[in-house]
């Protein structure tokens, strides 16, 4: 299962979302997602049903955000180039990319895929300490990943030069 893929499908991300994708504002203020989806849902206990309107904000922040702020006007950056390596990442079937890369980015997903575990088993026994696990988990190979698609773009771009 290619995480990656699936949320891009889900996203319906076109070139100009991922041109304004590429803004590191968008980039950084990704990282919000997790602790406010924690916040949503663990607000079930305080609200009941009506956590479900958080839920769907959040929902709608994810989809918003690649499409809210413009594109950058400088690529040189951490975030810019980040968003370049996740393309060609998706787009591997159709080129050829240093292996070395391709199998860390699948090791890196599962890594983050494991702290989606201590996530959702935090939130279900609403246990604060778990739930932040789960979220440092998370962000951390996600930053892992993005700074892993910055390596991928820099050495793709190298080689074509």
């Amino acid at each position: 299962m290619d995480m990656v893929k699936w949320a891009e499908k889900l996203m319906s991300m076109d070139e100009q979302s991922w041109s304004r994708h590429a803004n590191p504002w968008s980039v950084y203020s990704r990282f919000s997602i997790m602790p406010m989806l924690s916040l949503a849902i663990w607000s079930r206990e305080w609200v009941g049903y009506h956590c479900l309107v958080f839920i769907l904000l959040c929902v709608l922040w994810v989809w918003l955000n690649p499409r809210l702020f413009s594109p950058p006007k400088d690529h040189n950056n951490w975030a810019s180039k980040g968003t370049f390596g996740e393309r060609l990442y998706l787009d591997r079937a159709n080129q050829s990319l240093p292996a070395h890369h391709l199998v860390m980015a699948k090791a890196l997903q599962w890594g983050s895929a494991i702290g989606l575990v201590f996530f959702i088993y935090g939130l279900w026994v609403l246990d604060i300490w778990v739930v932040i696990l789960g979220n440092v988990w998370v962000m951390v190979f996600k930053a892992w990943f993005v700074d892993r698609m910055v390596w991928l773009y820099q050495d793709v771009k190298a080689n074509k030069q």
